[in-house]
């Protein structure tokens, strides 16, 4: 047992633990969200977008979490306005406005000598996490689980059947961006801990995982939740054990997670379905 106990005696090792708790929580939430609406790919074009944010905010002065957050909401909007008015289709849009705003992350930094090290913006630094860090991605987590919260079934209906939610009254062009806007708050509480290029991992894999095995929203969610701290917990503790960087090794672990929940769900794994075909 004291093995096991051994790295909480590290306060960066607690620190990190913490935070990666409260990454995970809000962003298996969203997650769920981003499975069900097929925003993968947004989650993904959003998560580049936010480096020249980060870069700009270093330059003017200001905290990075809202440059990052006003990046990400831009990035939304273009892509909703060039799909509004062009012939172009949506995930081609996105293809071009994320890329475009991740290159310009690249140049910015190429150009302008800062204390950041790109590096850590693009595949985070758990390990090197301030409590001032902890507090900040606390607040944005219960901001973001408030708002999910009382909200929870207009979004569950938008989610589901957008021409409905229209029928019955919910104003779907503002929940499209509300939930944009919680996708952009929980990936920027992610990026210190996990990166840019990791997060979309964390913000699709536990609600890919969940879908396999659950076909109830409620379950959905407490599913997605328990894989994602899970693997958050184990891959923290495995890192330091085998001596490996926590973030990738939590990737690692919800990647393992999800084929075999693709192989082995109840009801949607690929063997048992080919089993149950066989018998049959």
């Amino acid at each position: 047992m004291n093995w096991l106990l051994e790295p909480l005696r590290y306060e960066f090792m607690q620190q990190a633990i913490i935070i990666g708790l409260l990454v995970m929580v809000p962003a298996a939430v969203v997650s769920c969200l981003l499975v069900l609406r097929g925003w993968s790919l947004m989650g993904d074009a959003v998560a580049h977008a936010v480096l020249p944010g980060i870069i700009v905010a270093y330059i003017i002065g200001i905290p990075m979490v809202i440059g990052a957050f006003i990046a990400g909401m831009l990035c939304a909007a273009a892509t909703g306005y060039f799909t509004e008015h062009s012939r172009l289709k949506e995930d081609t849009v996105m293809g071009v406005v994320f890329s475009g705003m991740f290159a310009l992350g690249i140049v910015l930094f190429t150009f302008v000598h800062t204390n950041l090290h790109l590096d850590q913006v693009l595949f985070g630094n758990i390990l090197g996490v301030s409590w001032n860090d902890i507090i900040q991605t606390g607040a944005i987590t219960l901001f973001v689980l408030a708002a999910f919260l009382i909200k929870r079934k207009d979004i569950l209906v938008f989610a589901f059947d957008p021409q409905h939610a229209g029928v019955i009254g919910i104003n779907t062009k503002h929940m499209q961006y509300a939930l944009l806007a919680l996708l952009s708050l929980v990936i920027v509480a992610s990026i210190k801990a996990v990166g840019i290029i990791l997060v979309i991992a964390v913000l699709i894999a536990p609600g890919a995982i969940s879908f396999l095995l659950t076909d109830r929203f409620d379950r959905m969610l407490l599913v997605s939740v328990a894989v994602a701290t899970g693997c958050a917990l184990a891959g923290i503790f495995g890192s330091y054990y085998i001596d490996s960087a926590p973030a990738p090794t939590i990737v690692v672990l919800l990647t393992l997670v999800f084929i075999a929940a693709f192989l082995f769900a109840p009801k949607r794994g690929i063997l048992r379905v080919k089993t149950a075909g066989s018998a049959n």
